[in-house]
């Protein structure tokens, strides 16, 4: 009997590594990860890193339980029908310092990428191998005389004895493997012909192999009904593996379908919800033209109401009389003078408009023609009588002069037709509206201008509404249901959400 039975060892490609008598492979540790890409060919799904490690632990409980066996391979069998066996690792150990090593032979049929069914069945012709018997009949496969083992490979075909070993089938039951009614899938046939594990109610998803001394191992012997019972929680920790990887993957479905839904949501509402935006200037619009209605009546017997129309003339005279307006600053300098006319702003915007597209348009002419000051000096006088006529109707002296409401009402009134509107919220419409339904304010339209803010408002309402439901929702998608939706986290009521440029 041998006393160190690892001693000058060479199985299947494995080295030996004499500089302090421990033991090496001739691969790197973790060889198989260059050719184990995933679970793509497995009947259970695991991450290859969790299946390295339940197979070392499993070959470690073995080799330390068991003084007389010396090296462990696990085997995982992939999905059907090609069941293709697959060496993940291999380890042994040293007698001496109990230190396992690991890797793969440099050599093997069942390395990566592995030998599916159809190339390892029994077959006639070809040398008959335990890991067919353990697969196709999902019984263990004991070796206890090396000599005379019939499904030995090497002794078949090479004429050389291999060690005596124990295989044993790891088994999953079907419905543990695929449960809820998954289908599960066709299983390959025998050379007869006939359905493997048709009548079973297990599956093999991996064997394990285990080296012994010579004359150590016999069948049904302790050392094999320890190795069928590790077997059997190897079974159940890749069963719980694939428990989690299910978790996880139904977890990143649920992900999933929450961003799409948070994608399709935020598309669908994106349009509705811009329309804020076109509310908003629908708004600002109707404020001008109340401005426009309010300086009608107020300049009716001023001698200013023409302030504006004459400093546009004016402008556009002395531009004629300049001579060429073909140049692209003249033309953009006359249209911005008519457009001004057309336009109603606050004083405030009104003001940075005149400047960015009359005032600085002429400045750019004058660096270019060659003016007198006296022409510079008109031209810059009727720019501040543009900038003058946005106060007119907010002008002290002009409205003492109207006396056909009271001041109060006046006073409110002017305050909010003339507010910088960069921000308009629901309160202010409200103000506006109730102001319009008095008849002492008497301007030319303004009961079609109160009804159009009155819709106007109602639909500021509503898209403040969805726009905050809207990010709500969305929100909940991305987050999901951690506490559930309150009855009152969805506004309903009037929000007070405002409508900016």
């Amino acid at each position: 009997m041998l006393t160190n039975p690892t001693k000058n060892i060479d199985y299947h490609g494995f080295k030996k590594w004499a500089s302090n008598g421990s033991l090496r492979w001739s691969c790197q540790d973790g060889h198989y990860r260059d050719y184990f890409d995933g679970n793509e060919n497995l009947a259970i799904e695991i991450d290859k890193w969790a299946l390295e490690r339940a197979c070392k632990q499993i070959i470690e409980n073995i080799l330390f339980c068991l003084p007389s066996a010396y090296m462990g391979t696990v085997y995982l069998i992939g999905r059907a029908p090609e069941l293709t066996a697959r060496r993940i690792t291999s380890g042994i150990i040293d007698p001496d310092t109990e230190i396992v090593s690991w890797g793969l032979p440099k050599k093997s049929d069942y390395n990566p990428p592995g030998k599916p069914w159809v190339q390892y069945r029994d077959q006639p012709g070809r040398p008959l191998e335990a890991m067919a018997w353990c697969v196709e009949r999902q019984k263990s496969w004991t070796a206890e005389n090396a000599e005379k083992d019939s499904r030995s490979v090497r002794l078949q075909v090479e004429g050389v004895w291999s060690d005596s070993h124990h295989m044993e089938p790891v088994i999953i039951r079907k419905d543990d493997l695929y449960p809820n009614d998954q289908e599960i899938p066709e299983y390959p046939k025998n050379y007869n012909g006939e359905v493997i594990w048709k009548g079973s109610k297990y599956v093999v998803v991996a064997v394990i192999k285990i080296h012994f001394r010579p004359n150590s191992i016999k069948i049904n012997s302790p050392e094999t009904k320890i190795i069928k019972r590790l077997s059997r929680a190897l079974g159940t920790e890749l069963l719980s593996y694939q428990l989690r990887e299910q978790s996880l993957k139904a977890m990143r479905r649920v992900a999933e379908d929450q961003l799409n839904s948070y994608n399709i949501l935020s598309d669908s509402l994106r349009n509705a919800i811009s329309k804020s935006g076109l509310i908003f200037s629908l708004i600002k619009l109707e404020l001008g033209f109340l401005r426009n209605q309010w300086e009608l009546i107020v300049l009716q017997d001023s001698d200013q109401k023409g302030m504006k129309r004459e400093a546009v003339q004016s402008l556009e005279k002395f531009l004629r009389d300049m001579g060429d307006r073909s140049g692209s600053l003249e033309k953009d300098l006359s249209d911005s003078h008519w457009l001004f006319l057309d336009l109603s702003l606050p004083p405030d915007q009104g003001e940075n408009w005149v400047r960015m597209k009359i005032e600085e348009k002429w400045n750019g002419l004058f660096s270019r023609r060659s003016l007198d000051e006296e022409q510079v000096e008109h031209v810059r006088r009727q720019i501040d009588q543009l900038k003058r006529s946005l106060h007119l109707g907010k002008d002290p002296a002009i409205l003492a002069r109207y006396n056909k409401m009271p001041d109060s009402l006046k006073e409110q009134w002017v305050d909010l037709i003339y507010r910088n509107t960069d921000r308009i919220d629901l309160q202010f419409l409200d103000k506006l509206i109730h102001i319009l339904r008095n008849r002492s304010l008497d301007l030319p339209y303004q009961e079609k201008s109160r009804k159009s803010l009155i819709h106007l408002k109602a639909l500021a309402e509503v898209m403040g509404q969805l726009e905050h439901n809207t990010n709500l929702v969305l929100q909940e998608v991305l987050t999901g249901y951690d506490n559930g939706m309150g009855s009152n986290t969805l506004r309903t009521d009037a929000c007070d959400s405002s409508f900016t440029a």
